[in-house]
């Protein structure tokens, strides 16, 4: 379901532009109107909404970051369902994701990373003490805020800590982020966190994750088995205090990690004061003396059979022992969500040995693949199982496999081959949506956009590869995506009803102009749309007519010509028009007597409201000859001296005014319009002639951040008397 600008949730929480997609929810900015504040508001994409586990998953996400309150923490307001509408309401933050940044700049200073990386460990730290694990720290869950400040966002995947806490079925989270134990399904704690913290902390300092590959499954079998590079490698400018914290947190085993995000925010502190120190970062060496080790069921029946000998893991039996676990890490990573729920019930209800276990849930392919590398194995043991008895359950899964791999000869002959995919059919997804399947399948995506009045905005509305064609893996094929309709359907908008102000933000946000006329109306509310033309579709950049309510119609006096009379006769004449005197104001005039009117706020003979106030002018005679008092000013302001590091991310508005003192009041004159600056540039401040008030000598020029309301700085000024 698509919100559009101006639309009300809970007669609350008014839509004002979408600002994000994901995989399961849009995110729009919103105002609240009980609370007058901007929110962000996350709305569970309709195809879900009856899908009661995505539902219960999207609650999730609310639940458990809800009772969190921290400044790391991107705050959680409001968990709200409005029939199938289910969304969260959260803290609306202006700024920029770390993974933005880290782009932006290649990577960051030591110390900047250390300040980053203690925001976030904060957060992480408070999400922990509540027994919440995130489950998903990367650089693109980490906004940075206009001030500086960063905090922790999108809890989608946290879930309450529990000593039964097991993903067996699935593994979630970022694959070049995701902890060992996560990416092989096994239990994870606030250590999984403490890992992925590390890959950030890796990823901003060398400005690259550590581990690549052509797929997630290579990128999660690096995880499990390579070594973690040394950031110092990447950047020789990584402190080796920084550098030993970034090992520590990725270490493979949890037990070597740090404990608790608290202890790494200790050793950041201490490295960020000593970037040396021998004591940060430190690993306990292992004691190997009383590890036990575990015997596979393969390794059991090799010692039955022959016993007494020495049995070492030959060549074959590793490469089996890696093969099954690059299966399960595929399976893991790219099986439909069908077959990953019918493997799991397989595994649950099975009992058969080790080996049925692998060729369950497998396709007939992988098995043959499989059982045929079993047998050379079981060939090259020289009869290793000869002497078994028909019982023996080895005998009778290799009997049976080898049945199975005849049977299987024509089909593994028409499959295709490795290097080889089928097209799948496109249409109907999102962009983001589409390149991900193609990714998951080694293609990539070459996008051409297409003007539709039927297809939404991003959808795929055709493919140039028809479905099921066989394709080169890492081919590029071609997807034409919507670009939505190059008319607008003005009666889907609802304008009628709609107030002035919304009705004209929604059209601007149509690539529309507005024309307003106003006309009276008995039955419409005054500022509401009475009506619209045209009514039908507009061409995008058209002008709409919109016709506001300006309420019932009223009885109208035309408003005297107060010009040359005097402020008493002034006041008579409104009085009589049933008209009321507003403001008066006072000015120089040489050709007007004192004390007679020079202008008025409303013409003359201009029809008006009983009641209305209509401001005039006095004139005050011809102004004597006065001497002026200026001053100059040439300085230079550098704009990082008040923001610090990651200035260039921050944008703000800067004023130039002038402070007096005049009769014992303070008053303020701007020097300059107000205008935007990033926060990293120099203020170069040259004022010829400043004006200040009369017979005052003295002054301030004031550098003003108005977007935070606070003075940057001063400079004193002194004024000399001249002639006008």
């Amino acid at each position: 379901m698509i919100l559009y600008p101006g639309t009300m949730l809970q007669d609350r929480y008014e839509i004002l532009e979408k600002i994000g997609s994901g995989g399961m929810s849009d995110v729009y900015k919103a105002k609240c109107h009980k609370l007058n504040r901007l929110v962000a508001i996350k709305v569970l994409k309709s195809e879900f909404t009856s899908d009661a586990t995505f539902v219960s998953k999207f609650k999730m996400e609310a639940q458990a970051a809800a009772g969190l309150s921290h400044p790391n923490i991107v705050n959680i307001y409001d968990v709200v369902d409005e029939g199938d509408i289910h969304f969260i309401v959260m803290e609306l933050v202006e700024g920029i994701t770390l993974k933005s940044y880290i782009t932006k700049k290649g990577h960051l200073e030591v110390k900047e990373a250390i300040g980053i990386a203690i925001q976030v460990a904060s957060g992480i730290e408070a999400a922990h003490e509540q027994h919440i694990i995130h489950r998903d720290i990367k650089p693109q869950n980490m906004l940075i805020s206009m001030d500086g400040k960063v905090k922790v966002a999108d809890f989608g995947i946290a879930r309450a800590v529990s000593s039964q806490t097991m993903n067996a079925a699935t593994v979630e989270g970022s694959v070049h982020y995701i902890s060992p134990e996560q990416a092989r399904g096994g239990y994870s704690d606030e250590r999984s966190d403490l890992y992925s913290l590390g890959i950030t902390m890796f990823e901003m300092v060398t400005g690259h994750v550590p581990f690549e590959g052509d797929n997630t499954v290579t990128v999660a079998l690096a995880h499990l088995e390579d070594p973690m590079p040394d950031p110092r490698m990447l950047n020789p400018d990584v402190a080796p205090s920084l550098g030993r914290i970034i090992l520590k947190c990725t270490e493979k085993r949890p037990e070597r990690r740090y404990p608790s995000a608290a202890a790494v925010i200790s050793d950041l502190r201490r490295a960020l004061l000593n970037d040396d120190d021998p004591n940060v970062g430190v690993i306990e060496e292992e004691d190997h003396s009383s590890d036990t080790i575990v015997i596979s069921p393969n390794e059991l029946n090799m010692i039955k059979t022959r016993s007494g000998e020495r049995i070492r893991e030959s060549k074959p039996v590793k490469e089996i022992r890696e093969r099954r676990e690059r299966r399960d890490l595929e399976k893991r990573y790219e099986q439909p969500e069908d077959a990953k729920k019918d493997q799991k019930k397989s595994k649950e209800n099975d009992e058969a040995t080790g080996l049925e276990k692998i060729l369950t849930g497998l396709g007939v392919a992988a098995a043959v693949i499989i059982v045929g590398v079993v047998i050379v194995f079981i060939l090259k043991l020289g009869g290793l199982f000869r002497s078994s008895t028909p019982e023996d359950p080895t005998e009778q899964v290799s009997q049976e496999a080898t049945t199975e791999e005849a049977k299987s000869t024509a089909v593994s002959e028409t499959t295709i081959s490795q290097k080889e995919v089928y097209m799948p059919n496109l249409v109907g997804h999102s962009q983001d949506e589409a390149e991900k399947i193609l990714q998951g399948l080694d293609l990539s995506m070459q996008v051409e956009q297409e003007n539709s009045d039927d297809v939404e905005k991003g959808m795929v509305i055709s493919q140039k590869e028809k479905p099921d064609t066989v394709l080169p893996r890492f081919s590029k094929v071609t997807v034409v995506i919507s670009a939505g309709s190059d008319k607008v359907d003005l009666a889907e908008l609802g304008l009628s009803g709609m107030t002035l102000e919304t009705a004209v933000r929604l059209l601007e946000g149509k690539n529309l102009k507005a024309d307003v006329q106003e006309e009276s109306s008995e039955d419409v509310p005054s500022g509401t749309i009475i009506r619209y033309e045209p009514e039908d579709k507009v061409a995008l950049g058209s002008t709409v007519t919109l016709y506001v309510s300006t309420g019932p119609e009223e009885e109208f006096v035309s408003v005297p010509n107060l010009y040359g009379k005097t402020d008493a006769e002034a006041s008579v004449l409104l009085s009589a028009a049933g008209l009321v005197a507003g403001e008066i104001s006072k000015e120089y005039d040489s050709t007007i007597s004192a004390g007679h009117v020079i202008s008025q706020g409303v013409e003359a003979g201009t029809q008006v409201a009983p009641g209305e106030t209509v401001d005039y002018t006095v004139s005050l005679g011809p102004e004597a000859p006065k001497k002026q008092f200026i001053a100059s000013l040439d300085a230079s302001y550098p704009l990082q001296v008040s923001y610090g590091p990651g200035a260039a991310s921050s944008e703000i508005q800067i004023l130039i005014r002038l402070k007096q003192t005049v009769n014992g009041k303070v008053t303020y004159t701007k020097l300059a319009e107000p205008k935007s600056y990033s926060a990293d540039t120099t203020l170069n401040i040259k004022l010829d002639k400043i004006r200040g008030a009369d017979g005052v000598q003295t002054g301030e020029v004031e550098i003003v951040d108005l977007t935070n309301n606070v003075v940057l700085t001063s400079y004193n000024v002194t004024f000399t008397e001249v002639d006008s």
